[in-house]
């Protein structure tokens, strides 16, 4: 059994590994289809999109318009202002084939122009909480990627009571300090109030680099068996967190079979064991 985790305090008990559906960027139907029902066979509730994952939200929803939604389901929005991300909602719902999703991100807000223009007047924040009071959608949340991230959290956090954040998190990621005490810091927040923490990159090896790329992941993924449950099982080992998967749907089946078997978090004899053999690198500097 994959294990489960309220969902901070939306009242949703998620599987602690969430189908990133980034994995659905350009991926012909069968194959969505095919990891969908993969995806169920391993009990995975809840399922991350955005309106920025190429075709993903179309595919996705096709699926959903033939079998329903039997998961939590979650989009993001890039736009920074009110109209366009609020149309933006209003076509998600719509490729979605559902009348609300249960939650909506801003998407990616780590850059100091959009977080100013997402908060000021006329900014994004005022269309999430308009579709919420139009019941579009139910819960809110922010999403970053990059070192500074955990400090735009915080600041975000403080602006607005979100229900979930998402951001990086790996062993490899964690030797930063200036990331690692930030991360800490909203892990703190996020306990005193209950806020969900949704956690990327978690099989991160490094960046593509010199090497050929053969995964539709943006960054090289760790790839066999006993290194995936390796990372995996470190990110589990911190009880707070979510890990969200890897956008390739053929790791899906290393990514659940690492899930089913965590047990205790490795020592960090063995991630640095891990690190130094398959010279991994982080993904943010």
């Amino acid at each position: 059994m994959i294990p489960t985790l309220p969902f901070g305090r939306t009242g949703h008990e998620s599987t602690r590994t969430i189908f990133g559906a980034a994995a659905f960027w350009d991926t012909p139907q069968k194959d969505v289809d095919a990891a969908m029902d993969l995806i169920l066979q391993n009990g995975v509730n809840h399922v991350d999109t955005a309106a920025s994952y190429g075709k993903a939200e179309e595919v996705l929803g096709d699926w959903i318009r033939r079998h329903g939604k039997p998961f939590f389901l979650a989009t993001k929005t890039d736009q920074r202002t009110k109209q366009a991300a609020y149309d933006q909602i209003r076509r998600s719902l719509d490729l979605l084939h559902v009348p609300q999703v249960d939650m909506i991100q801003l998407h990616a807000l780590h850059e100091e122009a959009d977080w100013v223009t997402a908060f000021g007047e006329g900014g994004v924040i005022e269309a999430v909480i308009q579709a919420r009071d139009e019941g579009l959608v139910r819960f809110i949340g922010v999403t970053g990627h990059g070192v500074p991230v955990p400090e735009f959290h915080l600041r975000s956090l403080a602006q607005f009571d979100f229900d979930s954040v998402l951001l990086p998190y790996s062993h490899i990621m964690m030797q930063n300090p200036r990331y690692a005490e930030n991360f800490n810091k909203v892990l703190a927040v996020c306990k005193e109030r209950n806020i969900a923490v949704q956690t990327i990159k978690g099989i991160t090896r490094s960046p593509w680099k010199d090497v050929q790329q053969n995964r539709t992941t943006w960054y090289r993924p760790l790839e066999e068996q006993a290194d995936i449950d390796l990372a995996m099982h470190w990110v589990f080992g911190n009880p707070q967190v979510f890990l969200n998967t890897a956008g390739d749907i053929n790791l899906l089946p290393r990514i659940f079979e690492a899930a089913h078997r965590f047990t205790s978090r490795p020592t960090d004899e063995q991630m640095q064991d891990l690190s130094q053999r398959l010279e991994m690198a982080p993904l943010f500097e």
